[in-house]
């Protein structure tokens, strides 16, 4: 009878591991959903930022209809995506986010449109966004990280092979944005 209590025992415990362990899985899952949400979010703001900042424009840059095309474009493209591949979006995010670039070096050419009020204020709140959408990567990518940690470690990665439970892929820096700036005097 003791051996049967130690058998009740024993796999009292390992039920009680299993499910903590499978437990700590869905919720590093749920971390990365969270932290993909919050990309997800900014990327809206920013797509709602850009018809202002392209009508701002269109009336100072008249000529530059092919760059404001690809802006329109990229944004409706991200806008169109659900949340299924979290690494196509943030690879359109990145071209949307280099044609920005261009739209605001447009300022430079037109003296009116750089003291325009209404795109230095757009131009500032798309600079935040940029910045907030740069720290909800790296909060998406120390979720997955995590997350992919806990499915590569043992015993968790036992509970999270028999759950199904599969990894996430990091947020890549896009190439270009590695390369040192070359500056010049």
């Amino acid at each position: 009878m003791d051996w049967l209590i130690g058998i009740i025992v024993v796999a009292a415990i390992i039920g009680a591991v299993w499910v903590s362990l499978y437990n700590s899985l869905v919720k590093n899952k749920l971390w990365v959903t969270e932290a993909w949400s919050q990309i997800d979010v900014q990327l809206k703001r920013r797509n709602d930022l850009i018809p202002n900042i392209v009508e701002t424009v269109k009336g100072y840059a008249k000529y530059e209809q092919e760059t404001l095309t690809k802006v329109i474009n990229l944004r409706n493209m991200i806008s169109d995506m659900g949340t299924e591949d979290p690494a196509k979006k943030m690879e359109l995010s990145n071209q949307l986010s280099s044609q920005l670039r261009t739209v605001f070096a447009l300022a430079e050419a037109y003296p009116d449109l750089k003291a325009n009020q209404n795109f230095l204020a757009l131009q500032e709140e798309l600079s935040a966004t940029e910045n907030k959408i740069a720290y909800a990567r790296q909060l998406y990518n120390s979720s997955v990280t995590q997350y992919n940690i806990k499915l590569g470690t043992f015993p968790s990665n036992v509970v999270a092979n028999v759950h199904g439970f599969r990894p996430e892929v990091v947020l890549a820096t896009p190439e270009e944005e590695k390369n040192v700036p070359k500056v010049s005097f």
